[in-house]
Formats: C-alpha cells, structure tokens, sequence
C-alpha cells in the first residue's frame, strides 16, 4: 500500500535524523531522502518527487525560503512545509511568498509534527485558519514597505481579476476563511451544507491561484474582504 512520501532538508543532523525516526514509525508514512542544504533538496524534488518536504530555513548553500520558491516553480505537486517559529514573522512572510503550504514549530511535539503532515497531504493548510488570522495581523505591522520582494500584502491587477471571477456566495465564502472561520462555522453562519462549503472554499482556491486555506485568508486580506477590525471581531 502506497502512503505518505516525505523529504526531509535540515543542517542539523540530529534534528534531521530524529525527525526521520518520528515519520518511519508511522505506518503510512516514509521519508525518501534527507538533505542538509536547500540546493540538494531542490535537486531532489525534482529527481525524486515526494508528497511534503520538511524544509529548515537558515542552511548552507541555499536557504530554505529560496528552496521553497524554486520547489513551488519545478514541482508544483510537492507541497513544502517551513521549520521555523512562530515568531519569525520575516520566514512566514517570506515562506507564504514562496509558495510554502504552512509551517511547522521546530519544538512541536511528534503527534502535531506527524498530523500536520497528513493535514498537508489532505489538501488544507498546516496551520489552523484562527491562527492564520494572528499571522495576518502580525504581517500588517511587519510590512512597511509595500514593495518588498518577499511581500504577500500585496493588491495586483490579477488579484482583481481574480476577484472578479468570483460569485456572491464565493466572496462570501472568501471573506469567511480570511475571517479564520472554519467549515463548521462557515455551514452555520451561512446556513449551507458542508458539501456546499467545501465546493465553495475548493473553488474559491482555485479562482484566487490560492494552494491552501493560508493563502486563501491572505488574498482575503489584501483584497480588502477583510481587515484587522475584521480579524479582531471573529
């Protein structure tokens, strides 16, 4: 039976191998390989795709947000989870920016470290989307500049095309993932099913480009559907 493929890329060793001791316990799970630079591990997503690369951020020859950006462009499939801690709000910044599918605490404990992974492989962001609007507020303060390469703030005029594809009830829909609810709250708020809300969110995601709830929320934000007074009363 074929399970969860996983890649691993940390210039720790240690921690690497004790990772990869965590995922091989598990039945429906296996690491395919392990690097200790982002480069190797963007060679090897390409020569040997797996399902979720694990990938540190400060590592030798190529770091891990580049690494990120480069698995996001070649090999679209594979979705990459950044190691870092949430207080790191230029890795989440620039994480999301490249493509990253969410983010894992260094220091998480092995039952959050293996559920985030099967989160991944199920279609939906590693963090939660209450804690996706914390981020959100933090990235608002972070950002100055508008410019910035790494920025995820940003309001484009494909973002506006995109947000013109959308139906009432997907803006509404929209709103209510940028607002952090879930699809609970969604079906009772808004009084649908839950097959209609996860038709909606699933549509939603693929008219705004988003790979997940995480930047689902994000294009929520800086479309203007919701902003911090939105996030604070949610």
């Amino acid at each position: 039976m074929s399970g969860i493929t996983v890649g691993l890329v940390d210039d720790q060793v240690l921690f690497l191998n004790g990772i990869h001791s965590v995922i091989s316990s598990q039945p429906d799970m296996s690491v395919q390989w392990q690097k200790t630079n982002g480069q190797d591990g963007v060679n090897s997503a390409i020569t040997n795709p797996v399902d979720v690369i694990l990938m540190d951020v400060q590592m030798p020859v190529l770091d891990g947000i580049s690494a990120t950006r480069q698995i996001t462009e070649k090999q679209p499939t594979t979705k990459t989870v950044i190691l870092t801690t949430f207080d790191d709000e230029d890795y989440v910044l620039g994480g999301l920016s490249a493509g990253a599918s969410g983010f894992i605490l260094k220091d998480a404990e092995p039952e959050t470290l293996l559920a985030s992974i099967r989160t991944i492989v199920a279609g939906d962001a590693v963090i939660s989307p209450r804690a996706t609007t914390h981020i959100i507020s933090r990235l608002h303060r972070k950002v100055a500049d508008p410019a910035a390469e790494t920025s995820v703030l940003r309001l484009s005029p494909e973002d506006h095309a995109r947000l013109e594809t959308l139906t009432g009830r997907e803006r509404e829909v929209l709103t209510a993932v940028g607002r952090g609810w879930t699809n609970t709250e969604i079906c009772q708020r808004l009084f649908i099913s839950m097959p209609t809300v996860k038709t909606h969110v699933g549509r939603v995601m693929a008219k705004t480009g988003s790979r997940d709830r995480v930047h689902v929320a994000l294009f929520a934000y800086r479309t203007g559907l919701v902003d911090r007074s939105d996030l604070l009363d949610s």
